[in-house]
């Protein structure tokens, strides 16, 4: 792979607030692709495209997607279109499956049990588990590395996605141990990380993920953040 092709920045934003964060019973009738943001879901969003137009110093980006009602429209909400060569809906970069139309008392049991059980490892009935996610954020990983090598590639990468999908991401890309990923919290809505190339062609975050448990990251996990 030639090097100087890596973008300089890849940014990673979730979603901004939706009606289920709102309220979890909508998923009762609603579909989980199906949910919409909210108002000030919108907001959020367009608040995060400013800060993002700036980190990307108003140059191209290609965008990938997840085809999530939620993402697709915070994407809308970021006000980068002229900046944006290509968007492509990516469903490797969708939420974590947790069911179909869910019952919302069992699906509470079922976070009580994954507490217990493991968050990387824990399978929703019906649904997936964080590991079912990390298999398959992997193989897009292949695809974007082969992207990079596009003549036309842009100099930035921006993925709309998930809380989960982006620790996940992370966890793949800068090979954390399941035991760090077990401590991270989700980031907010419309919450952004973004991986900054270094002169050595490796990436660094331009900052960590919250923890939410006590863990000592090891040197190898403290070195992906500035």
């Amino acid at each position: 792979m030639n090097l100087s092709r890596r973008p300089l920045r890849i940014a990673l934003i979730r979603h901004g607030e939706s009606e289920a964060n709102v309220d979890k019973t909508i998923y009762e009738t609603l579909p989980d692709h199906a949910v919409p943001l909210t108002a000030h879901g919108r907001e959020q969003a367009a608040e995060a495209g400013k800060r993002l137009r700036e980190v990307f110093e108003n140059e191209p980006v290609r965008v990938y997607v997840s085809p999530y009602l939620r993402a697709l429209q915070t994407l809308d909400a970021l006000g980068l279109d002229d900046l944006i060569g290509l968007a492509r809906e990516e469903p490797r970069l969708r939420e974590q499956d947790w069911a179909n139309f869910q019952d919302t008392e069992d699906i509470e049991r079922q976070e009580q049990l994954r507490d217990s059980y493991g968050h990387f490892y824990y399978r929703f009935t019906d649904g997936e588990s964080g590991a079912d996610v990390y298999d398959r954020v992997s193989t897009f990983l292949e695809t974007m590395h082969r992207d990079f090598e596009t003549p036309d590639a842009p100099r930035n990468v921006l993925l709309v996605s998930h809380g989960l999908t982006m620790r996940l991401f992370c966890m793949r890309w800068f090979h954390w141990s399941v035991k760090f990923f077990e401590t991270l919290r989700n980031p907010d809505n419309a919450e952004t990380r973004v991986l900054l190339r270094q002169p050595d062609f490796r990436y660094k975050l331009d900052r960590p993920f919250e923890q939410w448990t006590e863990y000592e990251p090891t040197e190898r996990e403290r070195s992906a953040w500035l």
